[in-house]
């Protein structure tokens, strides 16, 4: 199978007013917008030419299905994202659902009918970056978020998920559910966002499991006061309890046992009001995302961060408020299915097998079907950023990894389905 190719609608395009500033190359499709429509035609327009029939669901996402020996079952699904951070690369999802249309393109040019139907698919704001939580549409898909929730999401503007995708025209009339629109399985292709196939010099990996995440929203009040006549010692500042936190946060995640079993915990959003030179700050909004491969650590992470942001808002004479506002526990992905992406991949010298420290898509998928996922090298483990890169030669090798893996479940559901295991 040779690489994917390079598509108009999926390169670079200049960067919106409201990010100019921050002078990057990265890509901006975000979740509804004109680059989102533009893509999403392209992926209809590519896989229609190889006789799928499209749907779209009541959250956006677009099933490609290419008919099977055996239509009496639902397809074997390979699906990721096509949408970015606001300042992000080109392979985070998107090599995802490339991968899924040259395994398309590749059975459809030799004329192979697979024993089920075939399904590709673009999920709806997976990064959650415009409207979240992450993996908005295939939450709501495996049963995680209700349709009314999913399209009431709005984004910094007020504007909600729903408006947009029909602003766009792709707020689809079929239920977003399994029920509507079932699969028998789902692979995903991602790059892996971190540098353990860089350092081994291994294009791809077998995934056996996402980690434990939840993300909060953090609340903090205290007192505006004039800096200039204000004694320091009498003062209600949120935004110093603000930082305070930040670093008490850090500090959990890297010292201690925490820190050997691999917790990690960010604050990465700070809002401060009311951003006047002179007054010092009575309200922050502080977002915080907490990880780690076991459940139980993710909740020790939370409750020393209570405990230790309760201890500096008291200290500080501040009030704080938690909310968390999504969870998605550790999972461990279908053995047979894991078990056909390490055949394959272990045919191309590659055996080094991984648990994915981001959320994919992937971990609503395996609350409804048999799911597996392969991770691809990238350059130093960099994601997020203007600056993520695979080889062209790896993005091959994950398309032939995918391939075979695919072909085998199919094998395996075949023989499955006729009582032959």
């Amino acid at each position: 199978m040779g690489s994917i190719p390079t598509d108009p609608t999926i390169a670079e395009v200049p960067l919106p007013a409201k990010y100019a500033s921050l002078k990057t190359d990265g890509e901006h499709r975000l979740t509804g917008n004109d680059d989102d429509k533009k893509v999403r035609e392209w992926f209809i327009e590519e896989t229609k030419k190889c006789g799928c029939s499209i749907t779209v669901d009541a959250m956006g996402n677009i099933f490609a299905v290419r008919p099977g020996i055996n239509n009496d079952i639902p397809p074997i699904g390979i699906g990721s994202h096509l949408d970015t951070q606001p300042t992000g690369g080109r392979y985070d999802g998107i090599l995802g659902v490339t991968t899924g249309v040259e395994v398309l393109k590749t059975i459809h040019a030799n004329n192979i009918t697979t024993y089920a139907p075939l399904a590709i698919i673009d999920w709806t704001n997976e990064e959650g970056a415009r409207f979240p939580p992450a993996m908005l549409a295939s939450g709501v898909w495996g049963g995680a978020f209700t349709t009314e929730y999913g399209q009431s999401r709005t984004d910094s503007d007020g504007i909600t998920l729903g408006d947009e995708l029909k602003r766009i025209g792709f707020l689809g009339e079929t239920p977003c559910s399994y029920e509507a629109n079932p699969l028998s399985a789902h692979f995903e292709v991602h790059i892996e966002q971190g540098p353990v196939l860089d350092a081994a010099e291994e294009a791809v990996g077998v995934v056996r499991g996402i980690q434990s995440i939840r993300w909060y929203n953090i609340d903090i009040v205290g007192r505006e006061a004039h800096t200039g006549t204000t004694p320091m010692d009498r003062r209600s500042d949120a935004l110093l309890g603000a930082a305070q936190m930040i670093v008490a946060t850090n500090k959990i995640v890297t010292t201690g046992e925490l820190n050997d079993r691999q917790a990690r915990a960010t604050i990465a959003v700070v809002n401060s009001m009311p951003q006047s030179i002179n007054t010092i700050a009575g309200k922050v909004k502080l977002s915080l995302d907490v990880r780690a491969p076991a459940d139980e650590d993710v909740e020790t992470v939370d409750k020393m961060c209570r405990e230790q942001f309760a201890a500096i808002a008291a200290e500080n004479g501040l009030t704080v408020n938690i909310d968390c506002f999504w969870v998605s526990p550790a999972l461990h992905f279908d053995p047979v299915m894991v078990q056909c992406v390490r055949e394959t991949t272990a045919e191309m010298g590659c055996n080094i097998e991984l648990v994915s420290g981001a959320g994919h898509d992937s971990a609503y998928t395996s609350k409804k079907v048999p799911t597996a996922m392969i991770f691809v090298r990238c350059r130093d483990g960099v994601s997020h950023n203007p600056a993520e890169y695979t080889r062209p030669e790896d993005v091959a090798a994950s398309s032939d990894a995918l391939l075979g893996a695919y072909l085998r479940y199919d094998d395996y559901l075949r023989r499955k389905t006729e009582g032959k295991l």
